[in-house]
C-alpha cells in the first residue's frame, strides 16, 4: 500500500459517541480481567503496537465514513485503526455482555478481544461504531491475550464485504493491518501451539449490541440499567418505533425477529454456515456479527458444521442455523420479560419468527428456481424433492444452482434420450461422478420433468427466468479453500490473493471469465486440509 499524506483522516471523521455518553460505564478505570457490574462497558485503550502495516482496506467501507483513497493509504490511517494513536474525538471502551454457549450459559463474556473506538456519523447522518478487533487485553479478555492472528483477521476481513455484496446483512470490515508482532495460537487446541503473524481489523456497524448484552443484565437482575439500555437501543437504532414503553418493547422484539429470520434466510441461501451461533454472537440489528469458525456450504450437507468444537453435537449444523436462531430469540425474550411482565406477546412475536422464515424462505427457493411466486400446492414438494436429490450425493450447492439457470427449461423435455447429464451444465456441480448411478439418474430426471411443467406454468420468459435465478444464486462465494489459499500466501507476504478475491467478490453474481477457475468446485487435496474443511474458534 502506498504511504501518502493525508492530514485530513480525522477531519474526515466526526465522532458523537452517544452510546458512552448515555449508557453507565464501568465506575473501574483499570484495564483487569474482573467481573463488571452495573455497567455496559469499560473504558479501556488499545494496546499499541510494534510496526503496523495496512494490508488491505474496503473503498466500500471507507466510503461509509466519507474516507478517501487518498486518506486510506495514509500513515495516519494505519495508526489510527491499528490502535497506535487516539484523539481527544475518540472514546475507546469494550462492551459488557453474557451469552449462552452450545446451549449452555456462560456467564460474562464481552468485548475480550474487541475495542471500540467511538462512533462516528457520516455525511448522510448514518451513524457507524468502529471496532478493532484483536487490539490487546480487556476487562473482558479472562485468560487470553486480546490478540488476534493474520489468518483468523483474513477470514473475517474477507467474509464481512463478500456477504455484503451478496446482499446478506452484515457488519462490515475497513480495514486489515499487521501489527509487526508474533502471537501464539493453537489453531485446533490440541497442544501444538506455533507462533503466528499478529493483525488487527477494524470493523464497522451502526451498532454490535448482541443478544447478550441484555442477557447478562437480565441474569444479574439489573432492571434498572437493563432498561437503560433498551431505550437507548430503541432510540439510537430504532427511531421508528416511538417512545419506549412496554408495548413498544414488544414491538422492539418483533422487530427483532423479522430481522434475524430475514437475516438467516440469506445465510441458507448462499451456502453460510456460522458455526458458532452462540447468543452472545447474535446481533440485535439481524446482521451478522463474529466471522470465527464459519464456513461455506461446498457440497449439500445439511449436516455440515465448520466448527471443530461443534462436531460431536452439530449444534451449530447448515440445517440447524433456523432452529437455533429461534431458540437465541427465545433467550432475549426472557432477557427482556422482566420489562414487560407477560409472556404471551414475546411467545406470539416468537410464533411469528417460524412464519416469517417460512414464508421468506418459501419466497427465496421460488426465486433460486426462477419461479415468480411460490404455490404452496405444488412448490412444497418440488423444494423438498430437490433438497434430498442434492444431498443424495456430493452436490456443489453454488454449481448446481447457477448452473441449473443453464437448462433449456421446457415441459417434457427431460429423459434418457433427450438428456445427457454428463454434457449438461449440472455435471459440473457433481464432486464424484460415481455416485451418479442410474438411479440417481433417473430420481434427477423426474425432479426436472417436475420441475419443467412447473416452470412453463409459470410462464415467465426464459431471459426473466435466467435473469430471476442469477440475481440470487452467486457464481462466486469465498470458498473456503480460497480463504486458506490467501492465507498460506499472505504467511509468506504475498498479499495479492487478498486484494484480487476482494475485488472478485465485489461482483459475485456477474460472469467474469478472467476469474472461472474459482468458481469451480472445491479442489481434492481442500477435502480434509485444515482451514479447508474444519475450523476451530481460534480461525
Amino acid at each position: 500500500m502506498a504511504n501518502q499524506a493525508c492530514p485530513d483522516v480525522m477531519g474526515s471523521l466526526t465522532f458523537d459517541n452517544r452510546y458512552t455518553r448515555e449508557l453507565p460505564a464501568d465506575p473501574d478505570p483499570d484495564n483487569n480481567r474482573r467481573q463488571v457490574y452495573g455497567a455496559c462497558y469499560s473504558r479501556v485503550k488499545p494496546t499499541k503496537v510494534f510496526s503496523p502495516k495496512l494490508v488491505a482496506y474496503s473503498r466500500e467501507a471507507a466510503a461509509l465514513l466519507d474516507l478517501s483513497k487518498e486518506c486510506c493509504e495514509s500513515d495516519s490511517f494505519t495508526q489510527i485503526f491499528s490502535g497506535n494513536r487516539l484523539t481527544p474525538q475518540m472514546d475507546s471502551y469494550a462492551n459488557c455482555y453474557g451469552g449462552h454457549q452450545f446451549g449452555n450459559w456462560a456467564g460474562q463474556l464481552g468485548d475480550g478481544r474487541a475495542i471500540n473506538i467511538g462512533e462516528v456519523v457520516n455525511r448522510h447522518s448514518n451513524r457507524f461504531l468502529l471496532q478493532l478487533k484483536g487490539s490487546g487485553p480487556t476487562p473482558y479478555s479472562r485468560n487470553a491475550d486480546g490478540l488476534a492472528v493474520l489468518r483468523s483477521s483474513i477470514r473475517e476481513f474477507l467474509c464481512s464485504e463478500a456477504m455484503y455484496h451478496l446482499g446478506v446483512p452484515t457488519t462490515r470490515a475497513l480495514s486489515l493491518i499487521l501489527t509487526g508482532e508474533q502471537v501464539e495460537r493453537d489453531m485446533f487446541y490440541d497442544g501444538h501451539p506455533r507462533m503466528e503473524p499478529g493483525a488487527i481489523v477494524c470493523r464497522v456497524a451502526p451498532s454490535f449490541t448482541r443478544f447478550g448484552n441484555f442477557e447478562i443484565l437480565a441474569f444479574r437482575n439489573d432492571i434498572k440499567v437493563l432498561k437503560k439500555l433498551l431505550d437507548y437501543t430503541m432510540q439510537t437504532d430504532f427511531q421508528f418505533l416511538g417512545e419506549p414503553s412496554a408495548k413498544d418493547y414488544i414491538d422492539w422484539f418483533e422487530q427483532v425477529c423479522q430481522l434475524t429470520a430475514q437475516m438467516v434466510v440469506h445465510w441458507m441461501r448462499v451456502g453460510f454456515v456460522h458455526g458458532v451461533m452462540n447468543t452472545d454472537n447474535m446481533s440485535v440489528l439481524g446482521l451478522t456479527i463474529d466471522y470465527g469458525p464459519y464456513g461455506w456450504l461446498e457440497d449439500y450437507n445439511p449436516d455440515w458444521t465448520p466448527n471443530t468444537t461443534d462436531a460431536g453435537t452439530k449444534r451449530y449444523c447448515f440445517g440447524n442455523q433456523p432452529g437455533i436462531a429461534h431458540w437465541n430469540l427465545n433467550k432475549l425474550a426472557n432477557a427482556i420479560y422482566p420489562l414487560i411482565g407477560k409472556t404471551d406477546p414475546l411467545e406470539q412475536a416468537l410464533e411469528q419468527y417460524a412464519h416469517i422464515f417460512q414464508g421468506e424462505w418459501n419466497s427465496m427457493m421460488a426465486k433460486k428456481l426462477g419461479l415468480s411466486a411460490y404455490e404452496p400446492e405444488s412448490d412444497k414438494e418440488l423444494f423438498k424433492a430437490l433438497l434430498l436429490l442434492l444431498s443424495l450425493v456430493e452436490t456443489d450447492m453454488t454449481i448446481f444452482f447457477r448452473n441449473l439457470a443453464q437448462l433449456d427449461i421446457q415441459e417434457n423435455n427431460f429423459n434418457d434420450k433427450a438428456f445427457d447429464l454428463m454434457q449438461s451444465p449440472l455435471y459440473k456441480a457433481y464432486y464424484i461422478p460415481e455416485q451418479i448411478t442410474p438411479a440417481y439418474q433417473s430420481r434427477l430426471l423426474n425432479w426436472l420433468t417436475a420441475y419443467g411443467k412447473r416452470a412453463v406454468r409459470d410462464k415467465l420468459s426464459p431471459k426473466k427466468r435466467v435473469d430471476l435465478m442469477n440475481a440470487v444464486n452467486p457464481k462466486y462465494v469465498l470458498r473456503n479453500y480460497l480463504a486458506q489459499l490467501s492465507i498460506d500466501k499472505a504467511e509468506q507476504g504475498d498479499f495479492c490473493m487478498i486484494e484480487k478475491l476482494l475485488e472478485l467478490l465485489r461482483h459475485p453474481y456477474d460472469d467474469q471469465p478472467d476469474m472461472e477457475i474459482y468458481a469451480k468446485r472445491r479442489p481434492d487435496w481442500a477435502r480434509h486440509k485444515p482451514g479447508c474443511s474444519m475450523l476451530s474458534c481460534s480461525s
